[in-house]
Order: structure tokens, then C-alpha cells, then sequence
């Protein structure tokens, strides 16, 4: 299979580097400092499960460069979905399968209205890394999970493909039959993860142990769940349960990548986590106050740190 990273930062650039470690056809779409930088000395990655220095590295800003693939990982950040979307088409071929590793519950109609639904399919990645320097992914713990399949829920030969190749390749994949449930559980986590730890500037830790910061973090989450259950989504009755055991089980210095992102003033996600939120609250007839305040509170730093 050829297999092409729409966005070789941290999360499809780990995974990327795994394939293509386990001899898979890999290329990656990435810009700028990071692109000189694997052109000129590689893809490096540094894990606790096992470094990797990938040479001879093959890495472009153009798509019509790599032409048609069988897989695109498509992980840009989501502000960059429509941009990115627009330049996919020279990767899609008859049975190309574009499979969204990106947080938040809306980029699959981006892609679709992009490059036709049939070329969709649904992806998690549950990863802890970052673009450490040009040209090197630092994977910090020990996750390193991808799941992913058919939107519709049926099997496919694309997938079945790809999870054979997947398999061998260093880090957890499953081929999920309900990848929609799977990505608005993120969803239902992270859009509360990342508003309340860059609410109150606070890693999870702190969160979980001062009771009214934890209520917070609950409400937030039963305001996403609703919305699943509107949008006939099953998350099971017990979310609220299992996502406060997960919050118990994480490391306690623990921050979202968006509180990173607010820490050193660079641009947030906060739009298609609790912004979407929000709209999708409006449209449903959801109230959603946890996450009005959350989105009011850090619009002045969407776009980076505010103007003096």
C-alpha cells in the first residue's frame, strides 16, 4: 500500500515514522523548517518505545509530487482542515481511503464535501507527543494507539489492508466496526480536557483533586454526551463514570495540547472543540454553559496571545 501523512507533525508524523520503519510506502506532506529539516537529515523519533532515525526520508509541500496513494493519514491541526483539504486531490485515487486522525467531531464533513464521502473514513489516535525540533517527534509515555474504519460501520478491503499493515508496526491499532462512537468518546473527553485545563491554567492533577474544578469537568462532559445521544451516537450510560476513572488514571502534571498551545501564545483549537460545542448545542437545542463559558473565556486567545 502507498500511504501519504497529510500533516507530518507530531501525531502523523509518529505514526508515519512507524509505518515506514515496519517497510511500508510512506511519504509525508509537511512545510516549512520541519520539511527542510527531514529533507536534509531525516525523520527522527524519540520514544520510550524505541528511538527511531529514518534517512532517505521521502517529504514534499506537494501533493501532485506524491500522486495517487491507497491511504491518506490526514493530521493537520484543525484550523488548517480546509486549506489542507483543498490540495488532496492528487492523492485520491479510485479507492483511496482518507482516514481523519485530527481531534473534534467535525472534520469528516470538511473532507467529505472536499473529496466525495465514499474517500472518508473515521480515525482516533490517543497519543502524547510533540514536534520536539525540526525534523524530530518526541513521544512522551507510553500510548501510542491509532483505531480507525469505515464510517458506515462495514468492513472493507481499504481497511482490512491497512490494519494488516498497521499491525506490524509498532504501536496499537485497532479496526473499530463503530469508529463513530469512538471518535465523539474523544470528542466527549477532550473538548472537556481541553477547556478546563486552559480555563484555569491547570494540568490535570490539580483538576481532579479540587472538588469544584472536577464538578466543572464533569458537566462538561455530560453537555457533550447529551449531544452524542442527540445525534443517536451510543456512548453507553456510563460515560460519565468511565471518563472520571480515566481522569484518575492520567499522570497528574498532564496538560491538553491546547493549554500548551495558550501557555506559549500560539493559536487554539478552541473553535472545533468547545466552540463546536456550542453551535452543535445551539442546533440541537442542548444547553451547553460549561462550554459558553469555556469558549467566551479564551476567545480573546484564539488566535494567539491578545494584542496589547
Amino acid at each position: 500500500m502507498r500511504i501519504a501523512v497529510l500533516g507530518a507533525g507530531a501525531v502523523g508524523g509518529y505514526f508515519g515514522a512507524r509505518l515506514l520503519a515496519a517497510g511500508a510506502d510512506v511519504a509525508f506532506l509537511a512545510r516549512g523548517r520541519h520539511l527542510a529539516a527531514i529533507r536534509q537529515d531525516g525523520l527522527r523519533i524519540e520514544s520510550a518505545a524505541g528511538n527511531l532515525h529514518l534517512k532517505n526520508v521521502t517529504a514534499s509541500d506537494d501533493a501532485a509530487a506524491i500522486g495517487p496513494v491507497d491511504i491518506v493519514l490526514f493530521a493537520v491541526k484543525l484550523w488548517d482542515t480546509e486549506a489542507a483539504a483543498a490540495t488532496l486531490a492528487p492523492l485520491i485515487g479510485p479507492e483511496t481511503a482518507v482516514i481523519t486522525l485530527q481531534n473534534g467531531v467535525t472534520s469528516a464533513e470538511t473532507l467529505a464535501a472536499a473529496v466525495g464521502a465514499a474517500h472518508v473514513a473515521g480515525g482516533v489516535a490517543h497519543i502524547a507527543a510533540q514536534v520536539f525540533a525540526p525534523g524530530v517527534i518526541r513521544h512522551t509515555g507510553t500510548m501510542a494507539r491509532m483505531s480507525f474504519g469505515e464510517l458506515n460501520g462495514k468492513r472493507s478491503e481499504r481497511m482490512t489492508r491497512f490494519h494488516a499493515l498497521a499491525a506490524d508496526a509498532g504501536f496499537d491499532a485497532i479496526y473499530s466496526p463503530d469508529i463513530l462512537s469512538m471518535i465523539w468518546e474523544k470528542f466527549t473527553f477532550l473538548a472537556p480536557f481541553s477547556g478546563v485545563t486552559a480555563l484555569t491554567r491547570q494540568p490535570v492533577g490539580v483538576i481532579r483533586a479540587v472538588p469544584e474544578t472536577r464538578a466543572l469537568f464533569l458537566d462538561a462532559v455530560a453537555e457533550v454526551a447529551e449531544l452524542a445521544r442527540r445525534k443517536a451516537v451510543n456512548l453507553g450510560p456510563d460515560i460519565l463514570d468511565r471518563i472520571g476513572t480515566l481522569i484518575d488514571s492520567l499522570v497528574p502534571e498532564m496538560k491538553s495540547s491546547m493549554l500548551n498551545d495558550l501557555e506559549r501564545g500560539g493559536r487554539l483549537e478552541l473553535p472545533w472543540l468547545s466552540g463546536a460545542v456550542v453551535r452543535l448545542g445551539r442546533e440541537l437545542e442542548v444547553p451547553t454553559p460549561v462550554h459558553r463559558v469555556i469558549a467566551a473565556a479564551l476567545a480573546p486567545y484564539a488566535d494567539g496571545q491578545p494584542a496589547k
